[in-house]
């Protein structure tokens, strides 16, 4: 069963799509302090005071650890988010999950601020453990709770204002993560104790997080009703395991433009996440930047990327959303050479960088949700954006883990970034041939006013 989808912004739909938009408000703050700005330099250096990390006969160094952390959380995701999609679209319990999830994420980010030197019981070496621990559970319920968010799309946005509405979410979620990472740096400023304000700051992204979606999102968005029926004598679990396959399958011989572009979108997307995950690391091991100015580059993408995703919605309604993105790709390998080749300390280069990041950043993802919801079937939405998720933000899993190899073999960051021009090179050449209309047409979507 199915229901009309209101235009965006009509009388007695704002107030939801406002309450969407507004998780992403509070869920950023966990991609902007903890995942690309404080946690990976924060236990680098409690790793580095340990000189290295060990865990069951594994020594790691000091820089591996954090993304190789983030490439097992993601691997954990790979397994459970389609499971999770399928499961939300024959239940009513989409609100709910969205709810339940980011609630465990938040409070695992919260708990982050007893992550310290010479932590009691534990020590250094378990301290950061125990911080990877928590952020492996974070960093899959945000992408859990993502899924549902995504999922939702549809349900409040008509095909043509989707590009528009994802904009919106992207540019309200980099303003949302702007501002509490300004407030941090404002902590870590005036603190003598900088190991304690970067604690704290890591607190408050969990502390907004919950806030934020609990006063906005929980209050204004409608739970839907279930898209599926289940069959008879079968769970949510067991129906769960076997739509996957089933969805695959179909995805394969029904919608092979879809396939296409996801195959496509998790490449490239999973260079980008990278890059996200990385750069702070790199800009403080390799360039020297402090923590400060990490911080004050984080903010200037953050804002600029407000901007960006914005005006990356106003190129989609000229040329298409698939054409923006093939810019935003071509500008994204600029980059990565640029950063490779000549970026060596962490001047104005560093923050001019910084700034062509932010332009790209919001609109190469915003579009890239908007146009997979045009190509996937009206009732399998939190289905096939579990599939979508596994290089959603902050979720790249490859990337990160040829990265994380690299710094083992190497001992330098630097050499890690020329593998992800091969994840942008590869998606778009993967992206150029992708045919939208077909896509939406062969899943049984209007492609009217969509601008293709």
């Amino acid at each position: 069963m199915t229901e009309a989808v209101p235009h965006a912004f009509e009388q007695g739909n704002r107030r939801e799509i406002f309450g969407w938009s507004m998780y992403d408000w509070a869920s950023s703050a966990f991609s902007t302090t903890v995942v690309t700005t404080l946690l990976g330099p924060y236990l680098s250096s409690l790793a580095q005071t340990a000189g290295s990390i060990n865990f069951l006969g594994f020594s790691f160094e000091p820089d591996a650890f954090f993304p190789t952390v983030v490439s097992l959380s993601v691997i954990l995701q790979v397994l459970f988010l389609p499971l999770l999609g399928t499961i939300a679209d024959y239940s009513t319990y989409k609100k709910r999950m969205l709810l339940a999830f980011a609630t465990v994420g938040a409070v695992a980010t919260m708990l982050l601020f007893f992550v310290q030197t010479n932590m009691p019981v534990l020590g250094t070496n378990g301290a950061v453990l125990f911080g990877g621990f928590l952020f492996l559970i974070a960093n899959l319920s945000f992408g859990a709770a993502i899924v549902f968010y995504n999922a939702f799309l549809p349900d409040i946005a008509a095909p043509e204002d989707r590009d528009r509405v994802s904009s919106f979410g992207w540019a309200l979620g980099y303003l949302g993560g702007g501002i509490l990472l300004a407030l941090n740096l404002v902590i870590i400023t005036m603190m003598d104790d900088t190991a304690m304000a970067v604690r704290i700051s890591l607190a408050s992204a969990g502390l907004w997080w919950l806030v934020f979606m609990y006063l906005f999102t929980a209050r204004s968005l409608k739970q839907r009703p279930a898209l599926k029926k289940l069959p008879p004598d079968e769970g949510y679990f067991s129906q769960g395991v076997k739509q996957i396959a089933h969805t695959l399958k179909t995805m394969y011989r029904k919608y092979p433009e879809t396939l296409r572009y996801l195959i496509a979108y998790l490449i490239y997307n999973d260079g980008i996440q990278t890059v996200i995950a990385v750069a702070t690391i790199f800009a403080a091991s390799d360039l020297g930047a402090s923590a400060d100015v990490l911080i004050l580059l984080v903010l200037l993408i953050q804002f600029v990327a407000f901007g960006g995703a914005l005006l990356f919605g106003q190129m989609a309604k000229k040329i298409g959303a698939k054409r923006s993105i093939v810019v935003s790709l071509v500008i994204w390998v600029f980059v990565v050479v640029y950063a490779f080749a000549w970026l060596h300390d962490a001047g104005w280069q560093l923050f001019l960088l910084g700034g062509l990041i932010a332009i790209v950043l919001g609109g190469s993802q915003a579009l890239s949700r908007s146009l997979f919801s045009q190509m996937i079937p009206r009732d399998s939405e939190s289905e096939y954006f579990g599939f979508y998720e596994i290089s959603e933000r902050g979720t790249s899993w490859i990337g990160t883990l040829v990265f994380a190899a690299a710094v083992q073999i190497t001992g330098s960051s630097r050499v890690a970034l020329l593998s992800l021009i091969l994840f942008f090179a590869v998606g778009l050449v993967l992206l150029i041939p992708v045919n939208v209309r077909k896509a939406i047409v062969d899943s049984g979507n209007d492609p009217e006013g969509v601008v293709l």
